[in-house]
């Protein structure tokens, strides 16, 4: 797969090709500068990209990180992105392999009442 931008509402206006080397995921940063998407290799990358008017150019993928993270298998994303764009919260692969299913997380909803029943107060 490739990550291509089309313009909304007319989609039909034109189709430009971000990827160059496989790509999904994509997310756009809020300044709408950048493009952010998982290479085919799992890596993370971004594209800055400029619009003006009806003109839209995209410049060179460039590697943020290395592909260490889980990048998930289904649709939806894995990663999410600050909002200045310069932070990354993902989860670390257990051993290397971003195919692998991530470590579980346990959440526990009332802590404080759990806790209660297990350790009573005098």
């Amino acid at each position: 797969f490739e990550i291509y931008v089309r313009p909304f509402p007319n989609v039909g206006g034109g189709q430009w090709q971000v990827s160059t080397a496989g790509g999904r995921q994509p997310l756009w940063t809020r300044t709408g500068k950048e493009l952010f998407y998982v290479g085919s290799d799992g890596a993370l990358l971004r594209v800055p990209v400029e619009a003006s008017g009806a003109t839209w150019n995209a410049g060179t993928p460039m590697k943020v990180l290395e592909g260490r993270y889980y990048t998930g298998s289904g649709s939806g994303r894995a990663y999410d992105v600050s909002p200045d764009g310069q932070r990354f919260l993902m989860i670390k692969a257990p051993g290397g392999d971003s195919t692998a299913s991530p470590p579980s997380v346990i959440v526990v909803q009332h802590f404080d009442e759990e806790l209660k029943r297990l350790v009573p107060t005098r």
